[in-house]
């Protein structure tokens, strides 16, 4: 009996290092998501998040942000450029982050990306919302600058 003793004090010390042992927490998808953004693009960092919104920083883009999934969308991108009529850099950037977060050919977002941006002025207006390849894309433009956002529905 006393020679059990040693092994059942060393295996009750195993169980109670291994039941209370403090596993890493695990970031949310949407700030995985902002980290790839930020490795995948050259110049994008990552800023603070505030309400479900990722604050993003590139030197093309005024404001960027990356807002994470709510009850009817799976996600959103917004950018803003200072320029009424944004680089083409600018539209490269909004294309790559837009395949990236939402998984789909670069092709397809730089399309959808032209296409709203391409529309804005005298005849159409300042303000268009437009969808390609299930993406809701909608680009604004005022005095100061351009800006899009493009973001997809839960249920598509």
């Amino acid at each position: 009996m006393t020679k059990r003793l040693p092994h059942l004090a060393f295996c009750a010390a195993l169980l109670g290092t291994l039941g209370f042992s403090v596993t890493p927490a695990r970031a949310d998808r949407c700030d995985d998501l902002a980290r790839d953004l930020a490795s995948r693009i050259d110049n994008m960092k990552v800023g603070a998040t505030r309400g479900g919104i990722i604050y993003m920083q590139h030197p093309l883009a005024s404001t960027a942000s990356l807002g994470c999934s709510s009850r009817n969308k799976l996600a959103e991108f917004y950018a803003a450029s200072s320029a009424r009529k944004p680089p083409q850099a600018f539209i490269e950037m909004v294309a790559t982050a837009s395949a990236v977060v939402f998984t789909i050919p670069k092709d397809d977002a730089l399309n959808g990306a032209k296409r709203c941006l391409g529309r804005l002025g005298f005849i159409r207006g300042n303000d268009i919302q437009t969808r390609y390849r299930k993406l809701d894309v909608h680009c604004a433009r005022t005095s100061d600058g351009a800006n899009i956002t493009i973001s997809r529905e839960k249920d598509e």
